[in-house]
């Protein structure tokens, strides 16, 4: 089921929360990208960037794009000071290093466990994994972000995925249009709902079993 605007923009407004004042973060294309736009003032954070950025900054207005400057997805971004610019393999040097907090990605499907698949339906041509599997094993954490069902209809948080994956038991958090879904080591923990849905909703359209917090929130 594809998504509005704002629908977009309230599950990167809800990922926002979760980075923290000095931060390395790399943020995947689409609902993620919209991410750094919901930061508050006070939030000083270097997005960093597989094509070599480190200091992106907010999306440019329209017309004031440079066009020798975007992300990894060849979006136009802007940059902050103190921003720096390396090749890719320093890029990539500083993922398989571990000096990333967070990376925020898109994803097809989640496992119950966090294994995560977001880069390829069989059948369908794409460019390639791109940094997807050396981000989700090597950052500190992995948050994904998605639609919580597919264009049918059905759950994209499964007991087991069925699309390959980018890699095993990655998965930190999972924000969705219907939920905020921590996976911990006993399994799903459904933390917070997305208003209107109820939690009865939420598990009635996640395929994986899920535990309900006893301090569960709605976000409005």
């Amino acid at each position: 089921m594809s998504m509005g605007h704002d629908i977009r923009n309230r599950i990167a407004k809800r990922a926002a929360k979760e980075i923290k004042d000095g931060m390395i973060v790399n943020l995947g294309i689409g609902i993620p990208s919209l991410v750094p736009n919901h930061l508050s003032h006070n939030v000083y954070v270097m997005f960093h960037a597989e094509n070599g950025i480190l200091g992106m900054g907010k999306s440019p207005d329209k017309g004031e794009e440079d066009p020798t400057l975007c992300n990894a997805g060849g979006f136009p971004v802007t940059i902050v000071p103190g921003a720096s610019y390396f090749d890719s393999a320093t890029a990539f040097g500083m993922i398989r290093s571990g000096y990333l907090d967070i990376t925020i990605l898109g994803g097809l499907e989640v496992s119950e466990k966090g294994d995560l698949a977001n880069w390829i339906v069989p059948g369908k041509r794409v460019p390639g994994i791109g940094g997807a599997m050396e981000l989700a094993k090597k950052a500190k954490k992995v948050i994904v972000v998605m639609n919580h069902c597919n264009k049918k209809g059905e759950p994209k948080i499964l007991k087991t995925c069925t699309l390959p994956l980018t890699a095993k038991e990655c998965v930190s958090m999972i924000i969705t249009d219907m939920a905020v879904i921590e996976v911990t080591d006993k399994g799903l923990l459904l933390k917070e709902v997305m208003a209107p849905f109820t939690a009865e909703e939420v598990t009635l359209k996640t395929d994986a079993p899920l535990m309900i917090s006893e301090e569960i929130k709605t976000v409005t």
